[in-house]
């Protein structure tokens, strides 16, 4: 009995406090010492700081630059939000009986695995200006009208960088409606095909109302990564030109960093925070208290 004592007493401080211990040190006391920063003026290096109260959030409020990227972070998160039926639809596809499924998952799943980086210089090069393969495949089929600057011109970049993104994180969202879609009951899904259901009525009253928590998942996962993007403009267009494509991390950064303003930084760190926590509640309280329970209190 001991013994089991001992065990179960392993798997507690194991299974919960260890965790407990790296979540408030790596993530609560951060956290507060980010917001304790953002009510000051350290540049980064300095010993001693000023406590300046509010100014930073004043500043940053009144903050153009930061506005116009914020905009630019709207365009993912409505091109992946656009997108999610078309990935849900797939992932319907790819669960069926279809030929060759195997190797379609592996193709929509590849680009997700590749470090986000190389395929942003991969695609740097496919839009290129200069011996670009995207401009040479139009002019193989006689569209060179439709050529632009597409990483340069301020009305185009941001959606160019968004079908990047698309290409990325698509197939990711795919595999997650997949694995949700292959989890519901067998017998269910017979049982409404026995009684005459096509597919339109199988996936709109049977598998969308089975997955929601899923697609719940799914669109939190857009909010999140849609104000925090970073490596695919960073690397593909700095921000340019000039903050035309610019995000709120990356500006974020650029604040930090370029311009050593580690407290102005930090309180975009915490409204970027924040924001994605007002967003979720909503999101959830639509889902959750809406779609879920019929509107029903």
């Amino acid at each position: 009995m001991r013994s089991l004592e001992k065990q179960r007493l392993r798997f507690i401080v194991c299974a919960l406090i260890i965790p407990m211990i790296l979540l408030i040190g790596f993530v609560v006391v951060p956290a507060f010492d980010l917001i304790r920063m953002s009510f000051t003026n350290w540049d980064g290096y300095s010993k001693t700081f000023d406590l300046i109260g509010l100014d930073n959030y004043e500043a940053m409020f009144k903050n153009k630059d930061l506005w116009l990227s914020l905009r630019n972070n709207a365009v993912y998160f409505f091109g992946h939000l656009i997108f999610i039926p078309m990935e849900l639809l797939f992932a319907v596809l790819l669960t069926s009986r279809l030929r060759a499924a195997r190797f379609y998952k592996t193709m929509v799943f590849m680009p997700y695995i590749i470090n986000g980086v190389a395929i942003s210089y991969a695609f740097s090069y496919f839009f290129s200006p200069i011996n670009g393969a995207f401009d040479e495949i139009l002019t193989m089929v006689h569209l060179e009208g439709f050529i632009s600057n597409w990483l340069s011109d301020p009305k185009i970049v941001n959606f160019v960088l968004t079908f990047v993104s698309l290409w990325r994180f698509s197939g990711y969202h795919v595999i997650l409606f997949m694995a949700a879609l292959q989890s519901l009951p067998q017998d269910v899904q017979e049982a409404a095909r026995v009684d005459g259901a096509n597919a339109w009525q199988m996936f709109r009253n049977i598998q969308i109302p089975a997955i929601m928590l899923m697609v719940d998942f799914v669109l939190f996962d857009n909010i999140r990564g849609a104000l925090q993007v970073f490596d695919i403009p960073y690397v593909m267009t700095s921000g340019g030109p000039g903050y035309a494509s610019s995000t709120f991390t990356l500006y974020t950064i650029d604040t930090a960093f370029k311009y050593s303003n580690f407290g102005l930084a930090s309180t975009m760190a915490v409204a970027i925070m924040v924001m994605i926590v007002i967003i979720y509640l909503i999101q959830n309280k639509i889902i959750h208290g809406l779609i879920l329970k019929g509107g029903k209190k």
